[in-house]
């Protein structure tokens, strides 16, 4: 099971929004196929071993990191009626699959066909694996993690918005590592005004060299549709979309302009005169999309957080002290009265990045 949890992990940032599978088939003691989902649309981790094994599958055991799936409302075939017909006798599973349409339902047709099953084997590490998956299946809205980079003293900006660069190059690299892997980035209009970002994934800080891999999707919160047609985050579409959520205030003729260019335009409901930051992400979880890395300012991020969006955090901090009650910090809005109302991290976690540090953690969503 390590192995396939091993496999599994090779499809990180390619398979949403699938969940990443890995299958190993063993026959008296030896591995005869193993494979991983690759992307969503292909052929599932657990058909894939099956091919490769051919016949040496008969009377093996299989071991995969999620239920196999026997629902057929998808683009490829379901797999346990595949698994019935190899000639298997068991099959080990990490972790029963949340979907609804499968749930318990593919081990229970496995176990009438006479195969032996097993559930559990380790389980927290599968689950842990597929947390995005877990998250998108069961809430309908993509995990968000809230990403910021600041000084030691929680500072994102001076009093004049200047930010660019607060942190190292190698820190810089790691986000766009990090967005290669995520489907969607959030900003806001403010963002979009201070810092006029193309929010791509690249290989190297050299603009020049934009393009590195999987892009994702960019989202831009703009409730009166105010962003410049000149806007980085409107180039490239056709490689790189652009989706900007509104409202009802928004100029009918500049949605048009907008669509023609090939920028999706979704009119969203209000908020406090602002989109809905919840109907964008669960509507945003109905075309697919699972992760969403938001790179905002303080007001993106406040609101964020008190409505209990977000899921994890991704804090870049360099080395050197700003200061001053009239620099941006990280969070905008109005403090809690108390400190027991905070934000909690959740198995926080330090690592170094050049001259930065890195915290990594959950938030508690109890708070």
């Amino acid at each position: 099971m390590k192995r396939a949890l091993s496999l599994a992990a090779r499809g990180k940032g390619k398979t949403s929004p699938n969940p990443m599978v890995g299958a190993v088939i063993v026959n008296h003691g030896c591995v005869v196929g193993e494979a991983h989902h690759r992307q969503a649309g292909q052929p599932h981790a657990e058909i894939l071993a099956l091919h490769r094994a051919g016949t040496r599958a008969r009377g093996g055991v299989l071991y995969v990191t999620l239920e196999p799936c026997c629902h057929v409302r998808k683009r490829t075939p379901p797999c346990v009626p595949l698994i019935i017909q190899s000639g298997l006798t068991r099959i080990c599973v990490a972790m029963a699959d949340p979907n609804p349409q499968v749930n318990g339902q593919g081990i229970q047709m496995l176990k009438r066909a006479g195969l032996q099953v097993s559930v559990g084997e380790l389980e927290d590490e599968a689950e842990q694996l597929n947390e995005v998956y877990r998250h998108w299946i069961t809430t309908g809205r993509p995990l968000v993690i809230l990403k910021g980079a600041m000084t030691l003293d929680g500072k994102i900006a001076t009093k004049t918005g200047q930010s660019q660069w607060i942190t190292s190059e190698q820190a810089r690299r790691d986000v766009h590592c990090v967005r290669s892997q995520v489907d969607a980035v959030m900003v806001g209009i403010g963002t979009v005004f201070a810092d006029n970002p193309e929010l791509s994934a690249r290989g190297s800080m050299n603009a020049s060299k934009r393009r590195a891999g999987r892009q994702p999707i960019r989202v831009v919160l703009d409730s009166h549709l105010r962003i410049s047609m000149k806007a980085k985050v409107l180039k490239w579409v056709h490689e790189q979309p652009t989706i900007v959520c509104t409202t009802a205030y928004a100029s009918q003729e500049k949605i048009k302009i907008l669509k023609k260019q090939g920028v999706q335009v979704w009119i969203l409901p209000k908020k406090k005169g602002k989109v809905s930051l919840k109907a964008a992400l669960s509507k945003l979880g109905k075309v697919g999309i699972s992760t969403v890395l938001i790179e905002g300012g303080s007001t993106l991020n406040a609101s964020s957080l008190h409505e209990g969006l977000v899921n994890q955090v991704r804090l870049y901090i360099a080395p050197q002290l700003l200061g001053g009650q009239d620099a941006k910090g990280l969070i905008g809005g109005v403090s809690p009265k108390r400190l027991e109302q905070a934000w909690c991290l959740v198995n926080p976690e330090m690592k170094k990045i050049g001259s930065d540090w890195l915290i990594t953690g959950s938030i508690d969503q109890q708070k």
